[in-house]
């Protein structure tokens, strides 16, 4: 499993981890029920400490991500999409009043945001 940490981002090592083993499972790239590395095997893959993955993987756990199994390990669990795609829709509007807020402050007419969100939308 392709996981890339970068330690000169703000962001804390486990919660990198977390965010793009969440994303290989939003993105069907980890399937349900499929085994994930072990916390010492991932911990040794990434040149991190066994608590760091061992965190990710909780927190996992708590979003309902992962399962895990007694002595057998984790495993992403089956999630519910209709739940995703509501979690994606509220950051988007999160993300959408930031821009809103910073173009009415500076007095950036709406057509014009709506054409950017048009072209980048369409871009690929």
């Amino acid at each position: 499993m392709e996981i890339i940490i970068s330690n000169s981002s703000g962001v804390p090592i486990y919660e990198q981890i977390k965010e793009q083993i969440k994303a290989k499972i939003i993105a069907n790239e980890l399937k349900a029920n499929e085994l994930l590395p072990s916390i010492r095997t991932l911990a040794k893959d990434l040149r991190c400490s066994v608590i760091t993955t061992k965190n990710a993987y909780e927190e996992l756990v708590k979003e309902g991500y992962v399962k895990t199994i007694p002595s057998k390990g984790f495993y992403v669990a089956t999630i519910n999409k209709e739940l995703i795609l509501e979690e994606q829709l509220n950051q988007i509007e999160g993300f959408l009043n930031q821009a809103i807020a910073l173009a009415k402050k500076n007095q950036i007419p709406k057509r014009t945001i709506n054409e950017m969100v048009t072209i980048l939308y369409e871009e690929e």
